[in-house]
């Protein structure tokens, strides 16, 4: 193709290639201009003019858009004015330099507070664009071919605005997002400065006001407690405004809550001015680490965890009316909240009330607040982001900040991630990234409205990056000069936001010196009010409780039904919707289902809808999720049924007639931590819910290690929180390898005590049924560990009579029902799928002298019932502990001391079953099936 234009030609030709592929890819005033027909604008253009010629007559698919005629000009006008090359040119480098600008304008931006300089790029300098974008030829083209939201006539007029919007103490980043709806109003809303108005006189004299609170507790607290940890958020000031701001949108948009979740940095000045807990109590922590009295006169008596993990409520009034602040109980694992707070607000969004239960995500919102050097470390937090747009665990966008120390613990961002900024792993999720700098006050405040409104807009999540520095070492105890001497050094020289936004406010003359003094005093004034108080308070010291768990309630749960209400139930749950069509060898199953209520033969499954829907007509919510869980991983549930015609879904439990309460149905991502968290939260927030979380295969709860370990068996000692949460674990030997036979049921047992959570290991659907409707119904709330079969879940002996659930309750100890107790000398205990390989091992109709018997309940312990189970043998001479797992494994060495006690004298107690193995089983079938036989064998002999 011939030269036409030189540089500037090849811009729009590139364009117009474009436009001849698509048209809807181009600029819509560059397709306006292709398909105008204009011929004064093309006369006025001729390079484009011929380019548009060459184009038609050398390619032979550039007929969709025919170059258009010119039209012959009025007589009585003028000749068109002769080709200028250099604006057409000007035009294309313009555009170049707006989309820069939108995508790498944070290159140039002033974001850190210490005042290090920004990398920029040539992309963004306009003297280096071809051609030159000079001042004057900036003063000839034309603002509305440049498709900004910036008011003025001229590139001219508006570059100094879009520079100062997207490079200066704010920045963004948005255009990766792929939804080209949110990418338009995302730059309307930041190029026309809708969420960045100026502060009223009266809103930064509110806002000096919070600083001047912010800075005044931290500094009273380092003076008056040295050397203390409080993990002060000073160079982070700012962050505590944010979140006053964020509370106030949430309000007037509707939620009744807000949920935080964050880690220790800044913790205690949010539970004194965000959640507002008077600074007596925050005070007597303190105080409570160098006197006793602190905290016995402290009518709840002690703390389970220090200070600034602890969570807290209140009640706050914003102007569209008072709303719930939480924040939530937090371990010293930076990110692991983050799902559990995620689980907490959705539960709160949620009616459970109605069978639909109804998804509101304006009810509640959730705000994490992240490490800079966590947020792109810690894998749990790619895991909770991306349960942002599941349909199960959606919560309509959340308010991430990312408080940006620019360090680690000591260790430098460059150390730490290999991206740039902390906050780009938020852009594989298609979410908007607000970069600001932390002391430029009115800015951090526009920020969150921005976020604020897309997150109303769009229900999704939105990244600030809260950019400042850490004012002292990673605690007060820590000396940051001993691996940071150069920004310790810098930041001591540093003035803190306060003192900068008092300079700006009394240069702008909001008001003086003296006023911002006697601001700074009111605070110190109120500290030392309440310090006094609570001085005061130690000489009316009661004894303080040890803060010990409550235990059970003892209360007899009622777990049977009637049943002819079993039979109506499982009718509606085996119904499908006329002309729906199932699967014919599922069908065929679920038609054995309504036989088995008369014949015999209630599987697992099938018990469990019974249960799950006897729980819902009596008005119990219920949440169920987890991998693979809508049809089971062994193919056992089917809650959900698809057409096989037409694909359609269909979930029979969801539609029962008489259901007074929702029941929530989904597969889990094939995540563990963020998963379990999830639900961890939601239980918490939903103390009336039975909520149950699936895993695969049992082994995978490994990766879910820290929220059993943090949360789920230590909150209630912690925190004095707890949940009905059950997790559903399929455990058993059956030769599939190491990964996928133990459920690590030892870890469970070794983390139980004080009566924190139950640990199961049913045998039979009926104890099954029984066990879920008595999690459902005990008063006394606690997490529920189920190790859950494979083989038994089809297995005929392990099935149960319609007797066996309209009568009767979860028993935690079964006899063998088939022994000549008299005869019997040896007594073999076990539990879950051993007790089937033993009673029907070939060896077991010649072993008159064992009975067989399975503690189904392994914690809390069932001491009774063992000790009657063994008081009913007269003639006994032996107790054999066996089980399938490694002796350092099962649950052997935590209920050996059980089985210890008490034991008639003359009985000795022995073990059998695989010896200390570092791997939980045998990697191939043979071996497993040659090891389990051994076991029987000596357990029988």
């Amino acid at each position: 193709m011939p030269d036409v234009d030189a540089v500037n030609s090849g811009y729009a030709r590139v364009l117009l290639e474009e436009y001849l592929e698509n048209p809807e890819a181009v600029p819509s005033e560059w397709r306006a201009l292709f398909e105008s027909g204009n011929g004064d604008l093309i006369e006025a253009l001729p390079g484009l003019a011929r380019l548009l010629e060459t184009l038609r007559e050398t390619n032979g698919h550039a007929a969709p858009a025919p170059a258009p005629a010119p039209a012959p000009a009025p007589p009585a006008e003028p000749a068109a004015a002769p080709a200028d090359d250099e604006l057409l040119g000007g035009v294309a480098a313009a555009m170049s330099l707006v989309k820069a600008l939108r995508t790498h304008g944070h290159l140039a931006a002033r974001l850190d507070p210490l005042g290090s300089e920004p990398v920029g790029d040539p992309a963004l300098e306009p003297e280096r664009l071809q051609p030159k974008l000079t001042s004057e030829l900036q003063a000839r083209i034309p603002a509305s071919l440049l498709r900004v939201h910036t008011p003025g006539e001229t590139l001219a007029d508006v570059l100094p605005k879009l520079q100062e919007t997207y490079s200066s103490t704010s920045a963004y980043e948005i255009e990766h997002i792929s939804d080209h709806e949110q990418r338009i109003w995302l730059r309307e809303a930041i190029e026309s400065g809708r969420y960045r108005r100026e502060l009223t006189s009266a809103e930064k004299k509110r806002l000096l006001a919070r600083l001047s609170e912010v800075e005044g507790l931290e500094r009273y607290l380092r003076r008056v407690f040295l050397g203390q940890k409080q993990f002060s958020v000073e160079g982070l000031d700012t962050m505590i405004p944010m979140l006053d701001e964020a509370i106030d949108l949430a309000a007037e948009a509707g939620a009744h809550e807000v949920v935080i979740g964050m880690a220790h940095r800044g913790r205690l000045n949010v539970l004194a001015h965000v959640i507002g807990r008077p600074y007596e109590t925050i005070l007597r922590e303190f105080e409570g680490e160098r006197t006793i009295e602190a905290v016995t006169s402290d009518p709840e008596g002690g703390t389970g965890d220090v200070k600034y993990h602890l969570g807290a409520e209140g009640i706050r009034s914003t102007p569209a009316g008072d709303l719930t602040v939480t924040l939530a109980a937090n371990p010293s694992h930076l990110e692991a909240v983050d799902p559990v707070v995620e689980g907490r607000t959705r539960a709160e969004q949620t009616d459970r009330s109605t069978r639909e239960g109804r998804h509101d995500p304006r009810v509640a919102l959730p705000v994490l607040i992240h490490g800079d050097a966590a947020f792109p470390a810690q894998g749990i937090v790619a895991e909770t982001l991306n349960l942002a747009e599941l349909e199960g665990y959606s919560t309509g966008g959340t308010l991430h900040l990312i408080a940006n120390n620019q360090i680690g613990f000591t260790t430098d961002p460059v150390e730490g991630r290999s991206t740039r900024y902390s906050s780009d792993l938020a852009k594989g999720f298609d979410f908007p990234i607000i970069h600001v700098n932390a002391d430029d006050a009115e800015a951090c405040i526009a920020a969150v409205r921005l976020g604020m409104a897309y997150r109303r807009r769009f229900q999704n999540d939105v990244v600030i990056d809260l950019v400042g520095y850490r004012r002292h070492g990673h605690n007060e105890q820590d000396e940051a000069a001993y691996t940071q001497p150069l920004m310790a050094a810098r930041i001591a020289q540093q003035h803190t936001a306060r003192e900068q936004y008092v300079a700006e406010l009394v240069e702008e003359g909001v008001l003086s010196e003296l006023d911002a003094e006697a601001l700074a005093r009111q605070v110190e004034t109120k500290l030392k009010e309440a310090h006094q108080r609570l001085k005061e308070s130690f000489a009316q010291a009661a004894v303080g409780s040890e803060g010990r768990i409550p235990f059970g309630t003892g209360a007899e749960v009622v777990t049977a039904v009637a049943a002819d209400r079993l039979r109506e139930l499982d009718r509606s749950l085996v119904a499908a919707p006329e002309g729906f069509t199932i699967h014919p060898k599922l069908k065929r199953q679920l038609d054995r289902r309504v036989e088995a209520l008369e014949q015999g033969g209630i599987d697992w499954g099938q018990a469990e809808s019974l249960a799950f829907a006897s729980l819902l007509v009596d008005g119990i919510p219920i949440r169920l999720t987890g991998q693979d869980t809508e049809r089971g991983t062994f193919s056992h549930r089917h809650d959900v049924l698809h057409d096989v015609e037409t694909g359609e879904t269909y979930t029979p439990i969801q539609h029962l007639a008489e259901a007074q309460a929702s029941f929530e149905l989904y597969n889990s991502p094939l995540s563990e931590a963020a998963a379990m968290g999830f639900e961890y939260g939601y239980s918490v927030a939903a103390p009336e819910a039975l909520v149950l979380w699936e895993a695969q295969f049992g082994d995978f709860v490994n990766n879910a290690q820290g929220i059993v370990d943090q949360f789920i068996v230590a909150g209630l000692s912690k925190w004095g929180q707890t949940s009905r949460l059950t997790l559903l674990l399929p455990h058993g030997y059956e030769g599939n390898g190491p990964e996928h036979s133990s459920a690590r049921l030892e870890r469970f047992l070794q983390l139980a005590a004080q009566e924190n959570i139950r640990v199961a290991n049913p045998t039979t659907a009926a104890q099954y049924f029984h066990l879920v409707r008595r999690q459902a119904l005990d008063p006394a709330a606690r997490p529920l560990v189920v190790m859950t079969p494979k083989g038994l879940l089809r297995l005929k002996q392990a099935s149960s009579a319609l007797a066996e659930l309209a009568e009767g309750a979860f028993k935690p100890v079964l006899d063998d029902t088939g022994a000549d107790k008299a005869q019997v000398r040896r007594l073999v205990l076990c539990s879950g799928k051993m007790y089937y390989d033993l009673a029907g091992h070939e060896l077991r109709a010649s072993a008159g002298h064992v009975a067989i018997a399975r503690i189904e309940q392994l914690y809390p312990f069932p001491v009774e019932e063992k000790n009657a189970l063994l008081a009913s043998y007269p003639s006994l001479a032996e107790v054999v502990w066996a089980q399938e797992e490694p002796q350092n494994m099962g649950p052997w060495r935590a209920i050996r001391h059980r089985l210890e006690e008490k034991l008639p004298e003359g009985v000795r107690l022995r073990y059998v079953g695989r010896p200390w193995r570092a791997s939980p089983s045998e990697g191939y079938p043979t071996a497993h099936l040659r090891e389990q036989d051994r076991i029987v064998r000596e357990a029988l002999a």
